[in-house]
């Protein structure tokens, strides 16, 4: 039953990762004003002429967009129902005294991404914490991936220092692939493989990486300069390299080995999809299907490091 149960919240999670980037991407993020409803409403949206009269009368400036909004809370009705599976989890894990670390922290985790979300909306989709929000969801999915494995039948050891490398390497990859979404800087480079056709355009790293700011907004107030998004984007370019060079290795070294070959070939499908989908984000101007693609392409490859690292100990 427990394991059902972690099956069915690591579908559920990646699910809600998905969809979370379609909110995100769809600039639906602030569909509903207030959290943890929805102009006051639990249940559904202000989608009638009276209820969107009281809702504009009781947030004044806030327009109501009852597509936007549905898009928040559908996504909010799944994280809740992944909360509530993976609370069940913890409670049974606990009860028959199987609890790990890993279940301890998972708990821990989706309460913090409970506030995140919150924070999200009422900080106005501060870029530090809309990031958070993507490394907390993409936690939650690493960690139920890492407890559905099954101890046994595990192979032989490999190399799991460059598997943990891998792993580490993608993850600072998906950071700053949500800092380049969070602070909209997807087509700050609209051309490939040079950005605005140098290989190093103007670039404002202090600004571009400063973490306590607005969103659009430098640390003291000013807007933005567009050379802090080119560097947003460009080091997320950059660093796509080194993943590349370190997965492909680890992809290689486990093709060559019979035992692990199958391995192999699913993590090099697997980052040729997802280089091939952020080259397409570029050239096509940044598509809605190809940019939530990425973001769920990005979650497999780090499920699979998941698996791998898993299976390598």
């Amino acid at each position: 039953m427990r394991r059902l149960l972690l099956v069915l919240a690591a579908l559920l999670a990646f699910c809600v990762v998905g969809l979370g980037a379609y909110v995100r991407l769809s600039d639906a993020g602030l569909g509903c004003p207030d959290w943890p409803g929805c102009y006051g409403h639990l249940v559904g949206v202000p989608d009638q002429p009276h209820e969107q009269a009281q809702a504009a009368q009781a947030f004044p400036g806030k327009p109501v967009h009852a597509g936007k909004a549905w898009k928040e809370m559908v996504h909010r009705y799944l994280a809740g129902t992944l909360g509530l599976l993976i609370l069940a989890i913890t409670v049974l894990a606990w009860r028959q005294r199987i609890a790990t670390a890993a279940t301890t922290v998972l708990a821990g985790v989706v309460v913090f991404q409970a506030l995140l979300g919150m924070w999200t909306v009422t900080l106005l989709l501060k870029p530090m914490v809309v990031t958070a929000h993507l490394l907390g969801g993409m936690t939650t999915l690493s960690l139920l991936v890492w407890l559905v494995q099954r101890p046994e039948g595990l192979a032989r050891r490999g190399p799991h220092q460059l598997a943990l490398a891998a792993l580490i390497v993608v993850a600072i990859q998906i950071a700053l692939g949500g800092w380049v979404s969070s602070n909209y800087a997807g087509l700050a480079c609209q051309d490939f493989p040079t950005c605005q056709g140098a290989w190093l355009p103007a670039m404002d790293f202090p600004r571009a990486f400063t973490l306590h700011r607005e969103l659009g907004q430098t640390a003291d107030g000013a807007l933005l300069p567009f050379a802090a998004l080119t560097a947003i984007h460009w080091s997320h370019r950059f660093w796509a390299v080194v993943v590349i060079l370190v997965v492909g290795s680890l992809a290689v070294s486990l093709i060559v080995t019979t035992v692990w070959r199958r391995y192999g070939l699913a993590l090099a499908g697997l980052l040729l999809l997802q280089v091939g989908l952020g080259i397409a984000n570029v050239l096509l101007s940044l598509p809605l299907p190809l940019a939530v693609a990425h973001n769920l392409g990005a979650a497999l490859l780090l499920a699979a490091l998941v698996v791998v690292n898993y299976r390598l100990r």
